[in-house]
């Protein structure tokens, strides 16, 4: 900060850092804003013996390292020009008119050095009473930027207590038909985000009361199921919230909202039902052949959806988190070892001693599971 000239005032911390050292959260990221322009930024940076990353200087935005750690650095902004998805901007040295270009008033604080908190539209009241509000007209800050909408839910997900604003809402849902619009990564981001809640359902019934679940990959009338996962997944997972509220297949629902492939597979095992009820051999094998982290998907995606919560559920997650599986003894050179031929044959007479130390309770040893092999291929020692 002294390198930028904090001291004088010609720096400050923005955005989320000063919202949550507001509400005494922990601090993630940290943003700070200038009046000087990329280029002096950088040079400034640079005479401090600070490494300086041009990540977005159109947007008048650099990266400073210092001590393995990155800052954004922006510099004060003014939009000129906006389509719902991209926005041209011209560089100021007015605070407030950069503020005035946030969403919302809990994020357009900023702060100096000495800690005094710069709040032009009420948003340390805002944060503080949980409101989460536009700055300035709603409808003119969605239509700069359409994700506006979903990240008016995500954080009233995160930082709201009780309704929402009924002039923000009613923008968000007589918009919500320019959400189809934005990119699949951007949408995505942000309902996995928004699912990331502690609670989520009000939020999700606010957005099916506006009608902008309509506009989505998501089903209202899947809220209650939602309801129920929320409930009892401890994890708060916000892949499995996502698949349950969404109600489609997970090839559908990956390429609607471009997942990533190890998520499609994630999601391609939570369409196979999982009883809750099932059974400690079937929930071992399914652990086996699976993994631990399906099976707890499997079983809660099936328990949300068939309402089937309850100490049953408990018991079966307690064993997908605390029993191990083990590894097969036996490997197919062990089978040549004997005198096996190679071939098909050869795969299928190891799935099946496969399947009887399963069976067996996965005791076996590598010399007993060597000898049932040699039994049911009628080899001789």
């Amino acid at each position: 900060m002294s390198a930028l000239g904090a001291a004088d005032g010609s720096a400050r911390f923005v955005g989320g850092c000063v919202r949550d050292a507001v509400l005494g959260r922990p601090i993630r990221d940290i943003d700070v804003a200038t009046i000087f322009r990329p280029e002096d930024v950088i040079r400034r940076l640079e005479d401090a013996g600070l490494k300086a990353v041009p990540t977005g200087v159109e947007h008048g935005t650099v990266t400073g390292l210092a001590e393995g750690n990155g800052f954004e650095i922006t510099t004060l902004r003014k939009d000129v020009e906006t389509d719902g998805r991209h926005a041209v901007v011209a560089f100021t040295d007015d605070w407030v008119e950069d503020a005035a270009r946030r969403d919302f008033t809990m994020n357009a604080l900023s702060a100096d050095i000495s800690g005094r908190v710069y709040d032009p539209f009420g948003g340390i009241a805002d944060a503080l009473a949980g409101r989460v509000r536009f700055v300035g007209d709603a409808e003119t800050r969605i239509r700069e930027d359409v994700l506006r909408i979903l990240r008016l839910f995500r954080f009233h997900a995160h930082y709201g207590t009780g309704a929402l604003d009924a002039d923000d809402l009613e923008a968000a849902g007589r918009l919500a038909a320019k959400l189809p619009a934005l990119s699949a990564e951007r949408v995505r981001s942000e309902l996995m985000r928004l699912m990331e809640a502690d609670d989520p359902r009000a939020t999700v019934d606010a957005m099916a009361s506006a009608g902008v679940l309509d506009h989505l990959p998501l089903d209202a009338d899947r809220r209650p199921s939602l309801a129920l996962l929320i409930a009892v997944d401890p994890e708060k997972d916000p892949l499995r919230r996502i698949f349950v509220l969404a109600n489609r297949n997970a090839a559908v629902l990956s390429e609607a909202l471009r997942f990533s492939t190890v998520e499609t597979r994630r999601m391609a095992a939570m369409e196979t039902p999982l009883a809750v009820d099932a059974g400690e051999v079937a929930l071992k094998a399914a652990i086996y052949r699976g993994g631990a982290d399906a099976v707890r998907d499997r079983l809660l995606v099936t328990a949300a959806l068939t309402e089937q919560a309850g100490p049953s559920l408990d018991d079966a997650l307690d064993l997908s988190r605390t029993w191990k599986a083990p590894s097969f003894p036996l490997k197919g050179r062990d089978l040549l070892t004997l005198g096996a031929s190679e071939g098909p044959g050869l795969g299928d007479a190891l799935r099946d001693v496969e399947t009887w130390w399963m069976d067996g309770g996965y005791r076996a040893n590598h010399a007993q599971c060597l000898a049932e092999a040699r039994r049911r291929l009628n080899l001789s020692e």
